[in-house]
């Protein structure tokens, strides 16, 4: 029996298929080289694809799990299609989006136009976790503070993409989407350019470009580095990876030291100096001088040689205020007063805790509601109302009423879904999209970005931490 013979789209708003047995246009070549395979077949391309992420180390960590933290990162062979005319919408829009999100850190760290204007509130800007003082009138080198972002998309019901949230400190899982390619690569050699996909291995040497642009020193061939925790961060794969893709060292904080306010790498040669850090540390641990004192993972005296002008930490130090899921509710009017332009791409309908009506609406529509913790990420400090116990939307309450500003609550959106391999058959699971946006001189999108996959049925949480896989993401050249 064809692979895909009886699958059923369900009522939701399925990217493969328009109904039952009726294939979107972009979709017909892949479904005839997918549905003229013998399942057998099927299968010795998935487990050929599995044990090479296996022999590679493809792995994630689950900091929760008591039973062993180290997981083969799962991986579903039938990829996502977008056709170019909506990959040139999407595009637009982040393009849109990382600008503005860069053109307010720069005001909240200097003049604050939009919180005397009254379009942000300054106590939700101040409150803000990831909010800097210490960055208040710098300028970073090359005047970017969000060099790399990964702003997750979801679509509704009727296929409408918005944008779920930014992720502009540290976006992980680039790694993925590269290895995925190659993977894909591997198990359909000639579906490519029967197909007409955009290629994406370039995104290490775009990053590595952009990493170059923002040195600060006048060098044609600036030093960067790659800045891990270490070996146990959840992370290392990703780390190594891009260290090792881009032609760049990979160092942890002992590796590095500063003088006369600049900072140095130890080489068996003698001190290098660093232009550019490719930072994959959060703020707190950079500095122990400045920030937690107990940090081991970052280097003394980092953020004065930063203030100095000496070197550039890629992303900059308190991008994290726009990473915050309050502030995120306000990006639509960021680009508003901005660029003086409507959003290209929406943002999912946002309640507040921290306001008195609308916390009053989430606490009496917990059943309804996805609650998240401002600062949470991974799918943690989560609560799926639909799919909650009385128990749990107890305690969500609770947690609410005694810190509202940590919490913020979007409606359960129908997540659009894709057929995935799971069980021994094709199913439907919801899906999302982090595209992975670069910013140096000019602003640039990897064609596609991760595709992230729900694999427990009815789940609506993608994160690999919460049971969820990856999908490669094809963009077209053409419509089909």
């Amino acid at each position: 029996m064809p692979l895909l013979d009886t699958y059923q789209p369900g009522a939701f708003f399925d990217e493969m298929f328009i109904a039952p047995g009726q294939v979107r246009p972009h979709y017909a070549a892949l479904f005839e080289r997918f549905n003229n395979l013998e399942r057998e077949e099927f299968e010795q391309r998935r487990s050929a694809v599995d044990a090479a992420f296996l022999r590679q180390g493809i792995t994630f960590t689950v900091y929760s799990d008591e039973q062993g933290t180290e997981r083969i990162f799962p991986f579903d062979l039938m990829p996502r299609i977008i056709p170019n005319s909506e990959w040139m919408k999407i595009e637009a829009g982040l393009k849109q989006r990382m600008l503005a999100l860069n053109l307010f850190l720069k005001d909240v760290y200097h003049d604050q136009a939009i919180i005397k204007e009254g379009k942000v509130p300054r106590e939700d800007v101040e409150t803000a976790k990831h909010f800097r003082p210490e960055m208040m009138g710098f300028n970073p080198p090359g005047g970017v503070y969000i060099h790399v972002c990964g702003s997750d998309l979801v679509r509704d019901g009727k296929g409408t993409y918005y944008v779920l949230e930014d992720n502009g400190r540290c976006p992980s899982g680039v790694s993925y989407l590269l290895e995925n390619r190659m993977a894909m690569k591997r198990a359909f050699p000639n579906l490519f350019s029967s197909v007409g996909v955009r290629p994406v291995d370039h995104y290490t040497q775009d990053l590595l470009t952009v990493l170059q642009h923002v040195a600060p020193r006048g060098n044609r061939n600036p030093t960067v580095v790659l800045l891990t925790p270490g070996i146990y961060n959840s992370a290392y794969f990703e780390h190594s990876f891009l260290a090792r893709q881009m032609g760049i060292q990979i160092v942890e904080g002992l590796d590095l030291v500063v003088e006369n306010k600049c900072v140095y790498m130890r080489t068996t040669r003698g001190l290098q100096q660093v232009d550019t850090i490719y930072r994959r540390i959060d703020d707190d641990f950079l500095d122990p001088r400045v920030f937690r004192k107990d940090s081991a993972l970052g280097v003394p005296g980092l953020f004065e040689a930063y203030l100095a002008g000496n070197v550039t930490l890629a992303n900059a130090v308190g991008t994290g205020v726009a990473d915050d899921k309050v502030i995120y509710k306000y990006v639509p009017d960021m680009i508003r007063f901005y660029l003086k332009e409507e959003p290209l791409i929406e943002n999912v309908p946002t309640y507040l805790a921290s306001d008195d009506k609308e916390r009053e609406y989430i606490l009496s529509h917990l059943p309804e509601l996805v609650v998240k913790s401002a600062n949470e990420s991974g799918g943690y400090g989560m609560l799926v109302g639909p799919a909650s116990t009385q128990k749990q939307r107890d305690e969500f309450k609770a947690l609410i009423e005694k810190q509202p500003r940590n919490f913020i609550a979007q409606p359960t959106l129908s997540l659009s879904r894709h057929p995935s391999f799971c069980e021994g058959g094709f199913d439907g699971r919801h899906v999302d999209l982090r595209p992975y946006i670069l910013y140096g001189q000019d602003i640039t999108i990897v064609p596609g970005g991760l595709t992230r996959v729900a694999l427990r049925k009815g789940s609506l949480v993608v994160n690999s931490s919460q049971g969820g896989g990856s999908k490669d993401t094809w963009v077209l050249y053409g419509e089909t």
